[in-house]
């Protein structure tokens, strides 16, 4: 079974950016779509984009639109998760997973980091 380590979180101040990576171990579990989600206190895990196994097609949620970007280093087996003008309201934990194909409902996920958190101070 894969095992999932997020980094790069941490306390920034509004419109900053942030980049958080994901490792996949082995490194050669490489054959699995891969995604981003928060979850802020209170709240449901919520969907913020995934990535095909090969990089090839990325999915996106409403919150992401146009702030965030998923990427996929192949050879490294880390995904990246670039967030642009952060705000307040994305303060949140930050959780990759890893599946079949991509979802929007967590539930489908098989494989999930320990997170990584984002304080967005306004």
């Amino acid at each position: 079974q894969v095992q999932l380590k997020e980094s790069g979180g941490g306390l920034v101040q509004t419109g900053s950016r942030l980049e958080l990576s994901c490792t996949a171990s082995p490194r050669t579990f490489t054959s699995y779509a891969r995604a981003w989600f928060r979850q802020a206190p209170g709240k449901e895990r919520e969907f913020l984009a995934s990535i095909t196994w090969d990089g090839g097609n990325t999915y996106y949620g409403d919150s992401a639109k146009g702030r965030f970007t998923i990427s996929r280093d192949i050879a490294e087996n880390t995904v990246s998760l670039q967030m642009y003008r952060l705000e307040p309201e994305d303060t949140a934990v930050y959780y990759c997973a890893a599946g079949e194909r991509s979802a929007v409902r967590p539930e489908f996920w098989d494989s999930w980091g320990q997170g990584t958190q984002v304080t967005v101070s306004s």
